[in-house]
């Protein structure tokens, strides 16, 4: 289209676009107009839903079918800008929302406002009455379509309202919606047009471009009636002009009147199944175009550096592309598959800072996503939507929040070993309303009955975690959710040790941070033991691991932070707690010999330390993970790491021996 104006061939008025069916290439057609900065006249019009009024009234559709969670609900008050009471929120107010939770019910948005200081709302007003006033609204669904509709929408989008209403039921409001047209604005005497074969058929012009000429397609079959088949009335009596002869009487047709005439269609369908072309095409030249050909006249930067290849390819970006790929296709490692330059600042910076068991566990096992996550700061992208299930590591932080919050009531009531079973018993439930209504305002939650059964099995989980007996040491004192290593110590008083103090593992130069679950400590000050909750099942190995190959390091550092905060004279046994171990099973674990545990992991770490700083930031072992949260950053070749593994390992040398250790 664009080439044909440029060359002085055709005017607007000239130009025709067309389809069998032109409504699964509206938004096509519409994007080609943008692209190429030149109106089309839709003569079935534009879809409403492209229009902002249209945008908005679909946006309702979405909350009162799907339901009122954040996002779809900040769409809708984002299109309902300045009608009613909605013109009394500033443009910032959703920053006093959290931006990761859902708030699927009207009581989930009542819990977040309610955690929201007023004088952090813009202009020091508390706004949450007007959005929880159309809540109550938008909560009935659709049988309060009519009633949302006029209440909330402004003038031109009732309008499309009522006839989508009037279309089909509330339920059908996003298919109807999707449906409706309205009129574009544009003379078609002075612009090209994008309509129906049939329509150009009746009003034809010189220069056409029909698209999606496909086998099956177009010319259209005629089904045989299920009324009245075939065998009773021939289709010939029902149908004078059947379908198919149409379509070839409008064919022929257009391609008669019209000077220069070009047809196109799909060689695949969008599940890649290969498609053929239509018969009526017949003897028409085919030209095959490439997505990646130079096209004649450019309708974008993009297209004029495609359409330059020398000037693309001298691009920093075009090299540092080609570059990648080819190197991702060697088995050689090279910069594009984690080579860094040796002490560079970012890392130095990381290993300035306290680390914490999770991060040395990256570390040992996966250099690259080590860097990625704490050098670079990436993170995963969180759920915008409530997720169907609690995923472990997720559940374990509700346990281990639960036991947090239950611990500053403890505090209260003169600390966890004075603490009877009916204390402990009411912390413990209070615990779980409180962490389970921050969950629920703060971030996504499982449907309902999931949610409640994740809570219920927290509960029993930390009632049994806190209750179950173990041999007393002489004058025992206890602490649970003790921190170490941190600058602010949570607020916590009475404990052990100054949570300030660092904790540096000896020969690597690396502090480390954490939190203990649960420290039992003698009345002489001379033994102690550390025991670290585990939410999950134990394996029936458990009894000979140490650390797992680099995976089990909490029970090993927390003994050695105890060990180094109270004096090398404590005697520390350091232990594996399973809460969730069936009755009669071991659910117990101490460490065997923690001093020569703590040795072998302090090497492993200094190695790993090392040979990171050294610039190799290669993939590890745990980079095949199923459940790498980062793998969306690695090649999307399944060959990769198979391909560079091996020369990884090997230039990781020593680093990767605590991957076999027990």
């Amino acid at each position: 289209m664009r080439s044909l104006l440029a060359d002085g061939r055709a005017k607007p008025e000239d130009i025709a676009i067309a389809a069998a069916s032109p409504a699964d290439y509206d938004d096509y057609i519409a994007a080609l107009s943008r692209e190429a900065s030149i109106p089309i006249h839709f003569v079935q019009g534009v879809r409403a839903v492209a229009t902002p009024e249209g945008q908005t009234a679909a946006s309702l559709a979405d909350v009162l079918v799907n339901g009122i969670s954040q996002a779809p609900v900040r769409r809708l008050l984002r299109g309902l800008k300045g009608t009613g009471r909605i013109a009394e929120l500033s443009p910032d107010w959703e920053r006093v929302l959290p931006t990761d939770a859902p708030l699927s019910t009207v009581q989930r948005w009542k819990q977040a406002f309610s955690s929201v200081d007023p004088s952090v709302w813009p202009d020091g007003i508390d706004r949450s009455d007007v959005i929880l006033e159309m809540l109550d609204l938008l909560e009935k669904g659709c049988a309060g379509a009519h009633e949302a509709g006029e209440r909330l929408l402004p003038k031109l989008s009732l309008k499309l309202w009522r006839l989508a209403l009037e279309d089909g039921p509330p339920e059908a409001l996003p298919v109807t919606l999707a449906h409706l047209r309205i009129a574009d604005g544009l003379e078609p005497a002075s612009h090209p047009v994008w309509c129906s074969a049939v329509s150009l058929a009746a009003s034809p012009r010189p220069f056409v471009r029909l698209l999606a000429l496909n086998a099956g397609r177009w010319p259209r079959r005629i089904p045989e009636d299920r009324l009245i088949p075939d065998h009773i009335i021939p289709i010939e009596d029902l149908e004078p002009l059947p379908l198919a002869d149409a379509d070839r009487r409008d064919f022929a047709t257009i391609i008669a009147s019209s000077a220069e005439a070009s047809v196109s269609f799909s060689r695949r369908d969008v599940e890649g199944r290969l498609l053929g072309r239509s018969p009526l095409v017949g003897d028409f030249e085919q030209i095959y175009l490439s997505y990646g050909r130079i096209p004649g006249h450019a309708a974008s930067e993009p297209d004029r550096l495609i359409a330059r290849p020398t000037e693309f390819r001298a691009t920093p970006t075009a090299q540092s592309g080609l570059a990648a790929w080819r190197d991702w296709s060697k088995p050689r490692i090279s910069a594009h598959d984690g080579l860094v330059r040796a002490r560079h600042p970012r890392l130095e910076k990381v290993f300035q800072q306290p680390l914490s068991a999770t991060s040395l566990r990256l570390l040992l096992r996966d250099p690259i996503r080590f860097v990625w996550r704490y050098a670079l700061g990436w993170r995963q992208p969180e759920e915008a939507d409530e997720p169907f299930s609690l995923d472990p590591q997720g559940f374990g932080v509700l346990v281990h929040e639960t036991l947090q919050v239950a611990v500053s009531a403890f505090e209260s009531a003169g600390g966890f070993a004075a603490a009877g079973p009916d204390v402990i018993a009411t912390a413990i439930e209070d615990a779980v309303l409180v962490t389970a209504c921050r969950w629920e305002a703060g971030q996504p939650v499982p449907p309902p009955l999931i949610w409640r059964n994740a809570v219920d099995l927290t509960r029993r989980i930390a009632r049994t975690a806190l209750t179950r007996h173990l041999e007393s040491l002489p004058k025992q004192t206890s602490w649970t959710e003790i921190p170490f290593g941190t600058a602010d110590g949570h607020g916590r008083s009475g404990l052990p040790w100054d949570p300030s103090r660092p904790v540096e593992i000896p020969g690597t130069g690396i502090t480390i941070q954490g939190q203990i679950d649960r420290l039992d400590l003698s009345g002489d000050n001379r033994r102690a033991r550390v025991i670290d909750y585990k939410t999950g099942r134990p394996n029936r190995n458990m009894a000979d691991v140490v650390v797992k190959g680099g995976t089990e390091l909490q029970r090993c550092l927390y003994a050695f932070a105890v060990r180094t905060l109270l004096g090398s004279r404590v005697e520390v046994e350091a232990a594996l707690l399973y809460p969730r171990a069936a009755e009669g099973e071991q659910a117990l674990f101490p460490l065997k010999d923690t001093r020569t545990a703590l040795d072998k992991l302090a090497s492993a770490i200094a190695c790993a330390r090392h040979s990171l700083e050294n610039g190799l930031a290669l993939p590890g072992i745990d980079s095949q993970d199923a459940y790498n949260d980062y793998s969306f950053a690695l090649p999307a070749s399944p060959g990769y790491l198979a391909r560079k593994r091996p020369a990884a390992d090997r230039q990781l040398g020593d680093a990767t021996r605590i991957w076999e250790a027990p």
